[in-house]
């Protein structure tokens, strides 16, 4: 990927969890408490699966509270590098993907 010209070059993280595993909290902490990441967002999916093939779901037979997240987050490269490293240690690293992001300025 060709950097655009006039831009700062960030990384992209997206962490996927469900709401069972109860690992959100500590997520959160070290990416707002520990490393004051620039920007976090999380998502609540209503329906997904992962490599088991069992799905997580929200209906109104079965009212889930183990429905899929998205965790995503963004800094520069080096910051990045440092928390998907503490990240691998809590979460399976087939659950990180990350990718280089440009900044306009």
């Amino acid at each position: 990927m060709k950097e655009p010209e006039n831009s700062n070059e960030m990384f992209f993280v997206r962490i996927y969890l469900t709401e069972g595993e109860k690992r959100l909290k500590r997520v959160l902490a070290l990416l707002h408490d520990e490393h004051r990441v620039q920007g976090v967002t999380v998502f609540r999916g209503i329906t997904g699966f992962g490599r088991s093939g069992a799905f997580h779901s929200s209906s109104l037979i079965d009212i889930s509270m183990d429905l899929p997240l998205a965790v995503e987050f963004f800094d520069d490269k080096e910051k990045v590098m440092e928390i998907i490293s503490l990240l691998k240690e809590m979460i399976e690293p087939e659950h990180i993907v990350y990718w280089p992001a440009f900044l306009p300025v």
